[in-house]
């Protein structure tokens, strides 16, 4: 398969749109965009999210016990746009700021999950990140998704009928 059809099919699929971060034992701060957030357990609570080994910030996250994902709001997107950028400062704005587990968060995320690092695997170019959930934290705002190389948003539809609820035998959407 050529690597450019595989990207095109990909780009097709609508992704949250994350900040993960951490901070090292000498206290330097780490962060890059990504899209590729999950969840993967309720029983433990685990998410992973993916980075490319090639990254300026994989040997720090390689290295963490803990990490932080952000979850970016609508309006976010250029947050998202600086920290996927590189040789930068990606934290010079000073909108990240200590958040769970004294992480550096962003107060008006969407979502922010805090992880102790459960596994690192490796798969293909990318390392996965398996991360242990020990706090979440929600905020009222729409999430910013990732698609066909633009952001967006969700756009709500309309819950199903009690009807269809039924046919498919669910008891609650």
């Amino acid at each position: 398969m050529e690597a450019a059809d595989f990207t095109r099919a990909m780009a097709r699929v609508p992704g949250p749109v994350t900040v993960v971060t951490t901070v090292d034992a000498a206290g330097t701060r780490s962060g890059f965009t990504a899209s590729s957030f999950s969840s993967v357990s309720l029983d433990p609570p685990l998410v992973l999210v993916c980075l490319d080994r090639a990254a300026s910030t994989h040997p720090a996250f390689a290295a963490a016990d803990r990490f932080l994902v952000n979850v970016l709001a609508e309006g976010q997107e250029a947050i998202a746009l600086r920290f996927a950028a590189s040789g930068i400062d990606r934290f010079a704005a000073g909108d990240l700021k200590p958040c769970e587990a004294g992480m550096p968060g962003l107060p008006d995320a969407c979502a922010r999950v805090a992880c102790t690092l459960h596994a690192l695997v490796e798969a293909g170019d990318h390392s996965i990140l398996v991360g242990r959930v020990e706090q979440a934290h929600t905020r009222d705002r729409p999430p910013l998704v990732h698609c066909d190389h633009a952001f967006s948003r969700p756009v709500p539809v309309a819950r199903p009928d009690e009807e269809l609820l039924s046919a498919l035998h669910l008891t609650e959407w």
